[in-house]
This record gives C-alpha cells, sequence and structure tokens, in this order.
C-alpha cells in the first residue's frame, strides 16, 4: 500500500517541528519528505513570520481579560473537542494557549463534572506503574497489531509503531492482513520518512517470528538485513511491550470507538488526522506533559533502497544456507532456518572447545557445539 497523501496542515506541521530537531540534515529531511530545499526553506520562511500553512480557526490563542466563566466554558469547549481527554491534559492545553489564570486540574475536573463531560472511562487515577524507557529516540521502537475491526468492505488490521524514548507515535497504518508483504511494504514508507530504529521490539507471533519455534521469520530476516536487530518480548506478557499496548489503548478509547469506517482508505484518513493530535497536541503524561513530537527526532540512519552487502572478517567460515535451510560443517547438517534460504552466514569460534556463533551479518543467530549432533 503507497503512502497515503496527508493533509497539508499535517504534512507542513510536522515537517516544521522535525526540521527543530537533530538527527538527520534538512536536505535529507527535504528528499524524505519529497519536496526540494527551496521548497523547504520556503515552508520554515513563513512558519518563522506565523503565517499558517493553510486557514485555521479565528479563535484567539490567548486570553488576557477572560473571566472565571470565560474560561469554564473553554475547558467545556476542549472537552468537546477531546472528548476523553482529563483535566491534567486539559490544563496543559490552556497553558499552551496562553489562558491567565489557569485553574488546577483538579478544578478543571470539576468543571467537567458540573457539566456531566466526565465518566469512568476519561478518569485520571492510575495504578503506580513502573516504567523502563531507552535514553534516546531510535534506540528501540515497539511494533504490533491491533487486532482488528471490521469496516464497510472489510477488514482492517491497524499496525502501530512507536519510539520508546519519545512516545512518538511513527505510524499507525491500516493494512488489509497481517501477511509479510504488507507490513514490509508499510514499514518500507515509514523507514523512508523517519529513518531506521537500532533496534525493534515485537512480539513472537507471526509475521514477527515463530513462537513455537523460535525461528526468524521472513520479515526478521529482511529487518536483520538492515541493520535492525529484532528482539521479542516474553511470550504471553503483552506487558513487555507497555508503551504500544498503551498507544493501542488511546487508539482505541480516542477514535475507534467514536468512529465507524467504510473502507481502508478511510481508516488510513483518520488515522492520519489522530496520529497529527496524539505527536503534536496530545500532552503525554510519562514525557511531563510535554507532546511527543517535541521529544523526538528523525534518524540518522537513512534507509537504503538496496539492502547492504553481507560482510564477514577475514577468517571466518562462511557458508551459504541450502534451499533445506541448513549448511554443511563439519561433515554435519545444521539448521539455521527456511528464512535465510540463500544467504551467507558465518562461524565464529565462541568460548569453549568446539563451540561456534553462528552470524548473519552483525548479529549472532545461533549457536553450536560441533561435539553434539545436529538437532
Amino acid at each position: 500500500m503507497p503512502w497515503p497523501e496527508r493533509t497539508r496542515v499535517s504534512f507542513r506541521e510536522e515537517f516544521f517541528e522535525l526540521s527543530k530537531q537533530y538527527g538527520c540534515s534538512f536536505a535529507e529531511l527535504c528528499r524524505r519528505f519529497e519536496i526540494s530545499r527551496k521548497t523547504g526553506y520556503k515552508w520554515l520562511s513563513r512558519h518563522k513570520q506565523g503565517l499558517p500553512p493553510t486557514d485555521q480557526s479565528h479563535v484567539p490563542k490567548t486570553f488576557p481579560t477572560r473571566t472565571a466563566e470565560e474560561i469554564e466554558q473553554r475547558v467545556v469547549a476542549l472537552r468537546l473537542k477531546y472528548p476523553v481527554w482529563g483535566g491534567r491534559k486539559l490544563r496543559k492545553i490552556l497553558q499552551r494557549e496562553g489562558c491567565v489564570n489557569v485553574p488546577a486540574a483538579s478544578t478543571v475536573t470539576n468543571i467537567l463534572h458540573r457539566h456531566n463531560l466526565i465518566g469512568a472511562i476519561a478518569s485520571e487515577q492510575h495504578a503506580p506503574w513502573q516504567r523502563f524507557e531507552r535514553r534516546v529516540p531510535n534506540d528501540l521502537w515497539q511494533m504490533d497489531f491491533k487486532g482488528h475491526f471490521k469496516t464497510g468492505s472489510g477488514r482492517c488490521y491497524p499496525l502501530t509503531i512507536i519510539d520508546d524514548y519519545s512516545r512518538f507515535a511513527l505510524g499507525v497504518r491500516a493494512c488489509a492482513n497481517q501477511a509479510t508483504p504488507m507490513v514490509q511494504s508499510e514499514l518500507t514508507a515509514i523507514f523512508r520518512r523517519y529513518g531506521l530504529p537500532r533496534m525493534i521490539l515485537t512480539d513472537n507471533g507471526p509475521p514477527w517470528g515463530n513462537s513455537c519455534s523460535g525461528e526468524y521469520s521472513e520479515l526478521g530476516v529482511w529487518l536483520l538485513r538492515l541493520r535492525i536487530k529484532l528482539i521479542h518480548g516474553r511470550p504471553y506478557h503483552p506487558q513487555t511491550q507497555g508503551k504500544d499496548e498503551r498507544l493501542h489503548r488511546t487508539l482505541q478509547e480516542e477514535l475507534l470507538n467514536w468512529q465507524l469506517f467504510a473502507d481502508l482508505a478511510h481508516c488510513q484518513k483518520r488515522f492520519d488526522e489522530w496520529l497529527q493530535v496524539y505527536n503534536w497536541e496530545r500532552p503525554h503524561e510519562a514525557r511531563d506533559m510535554e507532546v511527543p513530537g517535541n521529544c523526538y527526532q528523525p534518524s540518522a540512519h537513512s534507509f537504503p533502497e538496496e539492502l547492504p552487502a553481507l560482510e564477514y572478517d577475514t577468517g571466518l567460515e562462511v557458508r551459504r544456507v541450502t534451499s533445506m535451510g541448513q549448511i554443511r560443517f563439519h561433515s554435519k547438517a545444521w539448521m539455521i532456518g527456511k528464512s535465510f534460504v540463500g544467504q551467507d552466514v558465518a562461524l565464529r569460534p565462541a568460548a569453549g572447545d568446539g563451540k561456534y556463533d553462528i552470524l548473519f551479518g552483525p548479529f549472532v543467530i545461533k549457536k553450536l557445539d560441533v561435539r553434539l549432533d545436529p538437532e
């Protein structure tokens, strides 16, 4: 599925924000957005002058003379615009708009109660949670499918990808299925826009891997060829991918519960609109109420249109994987995996007599002991 055309506002606003971050060069950012550098500088010049990319609302951004009643009405309006956001997030929006005498989050919550605009679904009471996160953007992405739902013409399988550090949602893609070609096509579009991460975390099922055998899938081999380390969460333990699971919950609460979809194109249009809000408007509590877009920067590692060659150090034993998924070594046939058929792997001596690491590019994919019989 090709990368769909996005609205001018979301497309240009994302370009403005990403141009402020450190990462790839400005010329590379323009290339990824498929515009000339001249056009990129023109957009930035208009942005610095305060000119909107398209027509914008005439609602004032600051409220120096607002009364308490006017503030209350603004809270009500924001709640109607963001129907599941609670007091803390709405208070942050008021601060961002420059409202004077912004009430406390608890007061905003009380306003919502007075207008019968808050219920159990929007409660901001959370159980204590121990978070872990990477220290820089693009060190780890989390990726998964959010099940599926029916549209007017079939089914949609939302593929979600989020940066572990910034909580920036790199994509919610409307897929017709969960097959490898579909996922690879969508990932390619995302890689071209944001560059390559160092690692991707997924669960153990297809198309990422085989939860039964632990073997690499075809998609997993492709990621390894791109120098992306693929890691899997613990089986039957979705908390390992907690940030992506939380993204799924937010997507469900803020969009899927409120929307019917005609087809995949309609899904993608609404996903892109929702992502604009999630990344650039919605305060994120895990980021001290900052928006994820201000915490993210594109990767400096661009997507290669041709897969990098497999290179191994001189002196290593190199073997090509046969059509049976095996290599011959020490007069024995060792299973590597059907997904590696036709690929070259290398054997590097490991600690202990007769033990070897099997390398695929820079990654150790298996270990073997020539003193034992192959499994």
